[in-house]
């Protein structure tokens, strides 16, 4: 029997049903599962103590692309709009291989351990030169963060009015028949589970209205979710209603992209129609405020979709287009960007906090995590508040104010993964130095 006691945290953010903080409170993990919440409890295990320190559910990610963290700041996309950097960054993306993608997987989800993540979605839309989805699956389970990928695709190219070069794109068939074989091969619906895979079309603008319908049929007989990108910017609207006669959110229902089992990355320009589309169907959101500043593709309206009952998630996005992947930052981003486009009491940290833990299981469909409660897995994070950070705060619960941006220690399924703010499952200066010889070899070709 594996037993944990976390022992006496000064603050402790459940997100349980009743949105309980409790003070000087323990929590007893047990094979992987949280067996107690409370006060005095006792354990025959490891002791952690947690004085000092703000205890929350891990915190969790739903869009990435976890292959960009080769691609950081790159000359030429550092001020384009989205599809100026898109094209910038195609015709490097398409010299990886597979080690470009697990080296680049394993940086990303290192960066995403140390900043408090314990569950991170990918999506992995690019296959060039032997790349398959499982070299990022590796990647995650090496790390040992919970994880849910996504196996994307593009199937338009520039020759058929499609904006990714014809080199990147793949044959519909061939797309679907690889989703079968990764879905068969490593997801895993159980409760608890470490890998649950999903399909994931790029967009409305690299993939045929068949694949996306096709995609959708596919996933609901495997018992999967679906992802996308959707109504990102003005120049995605422009495109929808200029190839389909419709806004996103219609030509994503009319083609099953909608549902308890969907959720879209941005949604920066969604109207006050597909809000309440999306409420209605339970479609969730991935809002990624980061990315969305730095593409200038606008603020998403956030309260709104809050407001209406719609689901949402954080997503750090890809680090090409963020140029970082540290997910409490992002949650404080989305908390700003609020108060700037509806005032200073548009959102609370607090509510900036539950998005980013329980608003993302919800989103991603994990039932059994998000929350500190008895019964549900044992992902989290536990932030000291006793430095320059937060020193003077009058409330360190009130973390993504005043608080640190790296977690002490971080447990995934009861296993401690971050350990006194270091990863405990890899070499990290080794793989730091891989992956900047890696991007050199790209900046040189």
């Amino acid at each position: 029997m594996r037993e944990t006691l976390i022992r006496g945290a000064d603050y402790l953010l459940t997100m349980n049903d009743a949105r309980e903080e409790l003070r000087g409170a323990d929590i007893l993990i047990r094979n992987g599962i949280i067996a107690g919440v409370g006060h005095g409890l006792e354990s025959g295990g490891e002791v952690v103590l947690a004085a000092g320190c703000v205890v929350t559910p891990g915190l969790v990610n739903t869009h990435h692309h976890l292959y960009q963290s080769l691609t950081r700041a790159v000359p030429g996309a550092q001020d384009a709009l989205l599809f100026g950097w898109l094209k910038t960054l195609y015709p490097i993306w398409g010299r990886f291989g597979p080690e470009e993608m697990h080296v680049s997987a394993l940086t990303g989800l290192a960066e995403l351990a140390l900043s408090g993540c314990t569950l991170s979605s990918d999506h992995l839309y690019i296959f060039p030169n032997g790349v398959r989805l499982e070299d990022t699956i590796h990647a995650a389970a090496e790390i040992g963060l919970r994880f849910h990928p996504t196996r994307g695709a593009m199937s338009i190219g520039e020759s058929a009015g499609g904006l990714p070069p014809d080199a990147l794109v793949e044959d519909e068939e061939s797309i679907l028949n690889d989703c079968i074989r990764v879905i068969d091969s490593f997801h895993n619906p159980k409760e608890g589970s470490m890998c649950r895979v999903g399909i994931a079309p790029c967009s409305p603008f690299s993939v045929s209205r068949d694949l996306m319908r096709n995609a959708a049929l596919l996933a609901r007989d495997k018992g999967v979710m679906l992802h996308t990108h959707l109504a990102e910017n003005e120049e995605d609207i422009a495109y929808s209603e200029a190839n389909f006669g419709c806004r996103p959110g219609q030509y994503a229902e009319d083609l099953g992209w909608t549902g308890d089992d969907v959720w879209h990355a941005h949604c920066v320009k969604l109207d006050a129609q597909e809000i309440d589309l999306f409420a209605k169907t339970r479609t969730g959101v991935a809002h990624c405020p980061c990315s969305n500043c730095r593409l200038g593709s606008g603020i998403a309206p956030v309260r709104a979709m809050r407001d209406a009952g719609v689901k949402v998630g954080l997503g750090v996005d890809g680090s090409a287009s963020n140029d970082a992947g540290n997910l409490v930052l992002e949650a404080r981003q989305s908390m700003l960007l609020q108060r700037v486009s509806q005032g200073a009491d548009a959102m609370s940290a607090r509510e900036a906090l539950e998005i980013a833990t329980r608003g993302g299981a919800e989103v991603l469909g994990r039932s059994d995590c998000g929350q500190i409660a008895l019964g549900k897995r044992a992902d989290i994070a536990i932030w000291d508040v006793r430095g320059l950070e937060s020193a003077g705060s009058w409330d360190p619960a009130a973390l993504l104010l005043a608080g640190p941006t790296r977690v002490r220690d971080l447990f995934v399924e009861g296993r401690q993964v971050v350990r006194d703010g270091h990863l405990v499952s890899i070499d990290l200066p080794k793989v730091i130095e891989w992956q900047n010889r890696l991007a050199r070899a790209l900046a040189e070709r």
